[in-house]
């Protein structure tokens, strides 16, 4: 059994009396990113460490319980040992760390007591040094038994490093943080202004695991900038997704009524806002959400061909149909798997054939569109034959 342990003591060096833990982070709070990547690696219960309940802490432990996880607020070591399964596996997030699913997921991996190190020299000034030339990057997986270690010691010492050191003098293994892992946001920030910075660079490192070009060209510089925007002014995903959802029928009226430049640039517009709620759904583990609308992302590309090839006849709407069709197909060839960057998907296709209307060459952007889908379609069943 895995459980996280989190940290919610500190407050923010900027905003007084408002702690670390409950600062505005990847479309949500610090604490539930922090918990969110620990239910990734594995964890079924979280326990966090607090200093007092405040109003906005309450709200994120009541989210984060929404998760199906078991989730305890306590205030010491042997109360937390209380929580706990006796043979349980602890993976000990620090209060203020940004990092990301894989780095937690590798560590939650490990067998022994394990901290995750950086050298001494190029730590950060949060980093707590732990000898040996190194410092400690917030990351700690322990056995629940060292909890008992850390209740001895004086009420008043830190939790968080008395944890530490309790691992660093049991000779706990230290695996060192590459130097990709750091340039993904990975550190400690106890600064709202600095902490907004790191948010935006774990989403984009999110984003960057998404190998289409559509994604990295397109998607991950608006998403960089919107979603820390959207989720700062409180605005909810289904919101989001409702505003997609009405420009894209705007465009669907559009392309209709024959207006194919302006439907279709309605419709793109639609699918970018469609997607930037759906890495607000990803960060706020609103899995029913982001499910459809992943469903609605495939249905209105097809639809908007369709309405095209429609207004221009026969050929056309044969074109679009080869399209609709092998970009179908072309979806679920290459859904799980390695895609590779230049493979087209609904938004892609979506983006080709918008272009190619902007320029005033509509059938020859349909008949590029369903070439480009085909293409995608072969190469994958392909590289599927060579897996079997």
């Amino acid at each position: 059994m895995l459980a996280g342990l989190l940290f919610a003591t500190r407050e923010a060096h900027d905003r007084p009396g408002m702690l670390t833990a409950t600062l505005p982070f990847a479309a949500a709070t610090l604490i539930e990113y922090q918990a969110r990547t620990a239910i990734a690696a594995g964890a079924s219960q979280i326990v966090v460490i607090v200093s007092r309940l405040t109003p906005e802490l309450i709200g994120a432990l009541a989210r984060i319980g929404k998760r199906g996880v078991a989730v305890d607020a306590v205030r010491s070591a042997s109360d937390a040992l209380g929580k706990l399964h006796p043979l349980a596996r602890v993976l000990v997030i620090a209060d203020g760390l940004v990092t990301t699913d894989a780095v937690v997921t590798a560590l939650a991996g490990e067998r022994d007591d394990t901290l995750l190190v950086v050298p001494e020299q190029a730590a950060g000034g949060e980093f707590e040094r732990i000898g040996g030339g190194v410092a400690w990057a917030g990351l700690a997986r322990m056995d629940a038994r060292r909890l008992s270690e850390a209740a001895a010691m004086p009420a008043d010492y830190d939790l968080q490093s008395t944890l530490l050191h309790v691992l660093a003098q049991a000779r706990a293994e230290r695996v060192e943080l590459g130097p990709d892992q750091a340039r993904q946001g990975h550190g400690i920030e106890h600064r709202a202004a600095l902490l907004d910075q790191r948010g935006r660079a774990v989403l984009a490192a999110s984003m960057a695991a998404r190998p289409s070009w559509f994604d990295r060209v397109i998607l991950r510089p608006i998403a960089r900038l919107a979603v820390p925007e959207v989720a700062r002014r409180g605005a909810s995903t289904l919101a989001v997704a409702g505003a997609g959802g009405a420009v894209g029928l705007l465009g669907l009226g559009g392309l209709y009524a024959g207006w194919r430049v302006s439907g279709l640039l309605a419709m793109l517009a639609a699918v970018i806002v469609a997607e930037v709620a759906g890495a607000l759904a990803m960060f706020r583990d609103e899995a029913p959400v982001e499910r459809g609308i992943r469903v609605a992302l495939l249905i209105v590309p097809g639809c908007a061909a369709l309405l095209l090839g429609q207004g221009l006849g026969g050929a056309g709407l044969l074109l679009a149909m080869q399209l609709v069709v092998a970009g179908g197909i072309a979806e679920r060839a290459t859904r799980g798997g390695s895609r590779r960057p230049w493979w087209g998907s609904a938004p892609a296709y979506l983006t080709v054939l918008t272009a190619g209307v902007v320029l005033g060459v509509p059938v020859a952007a349909l008949a590029a569109t369903a070439v480009y889908a085909s293409a995608t379609l072969a190469t994958a069943v392909e590289a599927l034959r060579r897996q079997a």
